[in-house]
């Protein structure tokens, strides 16, 4: 069995933010340690690991499938240290400097950012966030299990029983179309859409999709004819083309506000999505992280 003495531990973080920054520059900055302060530590944690945890590119490093293994547990250990600091010394959001990472897979991502920046600049104005507002997430579900993403903004719950949730906000599917297209003279809500063809979101589930709110829609069997990746795609194709759109029923006013589309007479009436707050459940206590949640709900509720 190793014996623990003979780890330097202060070798932990070094790995954690080389890992996380994917820079050695950048975790030597967050570190406050020199460039090779960092490099001489990656070195001491190869020969203790046996394996080259990092390979070098053009811009930063690539982590091995070895130290994709230790970072899972090596930052569920620190975390958990930090939460029991934190919870003996209290969490004062005016001196803080915690870092978080907050996934927003909703379209008003960018927005909800924005107002988080704003509220944490006034509230916690050394608490750093990052944010990841990709619609099609890679790994969010990993990320949230890890630890490397603190709180998830999202309609999708993951599985297992691992994870609390709270609903933000209702939300829910409208059709938009360009002023003057024909579609707007349609009022027949069971047939009528299907005389237009669509421009839409790629799916993020394959099959019968498991909320009431998109399965409806699923069982219209419109004409797709385009997918695409971000919401704004397909604000821009639905304005300068004959293609209805299919987005958020939160996005409506911008939509129209910004590129003039209007919801069509047609849309049916289907159950709402609840768009949702997760995170672990073994945060569920930690000051910091209820202080993070607390923030998203405000920001979340500011624009929805």
């Amino acid at each position: 069995m190793l014996n623990l003495r003979s780890v330097d531990l202060n070798l932990l973080p070094v790995f954690e933010a080389a890992y996380e920054e994917r820079s050695l520059s950048r975790a030597a900055q967050r570190l406050a340690m020199t460039q090779s302060a960092v490099s001489h530590a990656l070195t001491r944690l190869r020969a203790l690991f046996h394996d080259e945890l990092f390979i070098r590119q053009a811009r930063g490093v690539l982590p091995t499938p070895a130290a994709d293994r230790v970072y899972a547990k090596v930052r569920t250990a620190l975390g958990s240290v930090r939460e029991s600091v934190t919870d003996m010394r209290g969490f004062d959001p005016k001196m803080s400097e915690r870092r978080f990472f907050v996934a927003i897979t909703h379209p008003l991502g960018p927005m909800i950012a924005i107002r988080m920046r704003e509220r944490l600049a006034i509230s916690a104005p050394k608490v750093e966030i990052a944010f990841s507002t990709r619609s099609r997430p890679v790994d969010l579900e990993r990320g949230l299990r890890e630890g490397r993403i603190d709180a998830a903004v999202d309609w999708l719950m993951p599985g297992g029983p691992h994870y609390s949730a709270i609903t933000l906000f209702d939300d829910g599917l409208v059709a938009v179309a360009r002023q003057g297209h024909p579609a707007l003279r349609q009022r027949d809500t069971k047939n009528g859409l299907r005389d237009y063809e669509f421009v839409s979101l790629r799916p993020r589930v394959e099959g019968e999709n498991p909320l009431p709110g998109i399965r409806e829609w699923q069982c219209l069997n419109l004409k797709v004819v385009l997918e695409v990746s971000e919401i704004i795609e397909i604000f821009m194709v639905a304005s300068q083309s004959d293609l209805c759109g299919l987005i958020p029923r939160s996005m409506e006013k911008a939509a129209r506000d910004l590129l003039g589309l209007r919801a069509l007479p047609a849309t049916p009436k289907t159950p709402s999505v609840p768009i949702k707050l997760i995170w672990r459940k073994n945060r569920e206590t930690d000051p910091a992280h209820r202080f993070l949640r607390l923030q998203i709900a405000g920001a979340a509720k500011e624009m929805a």
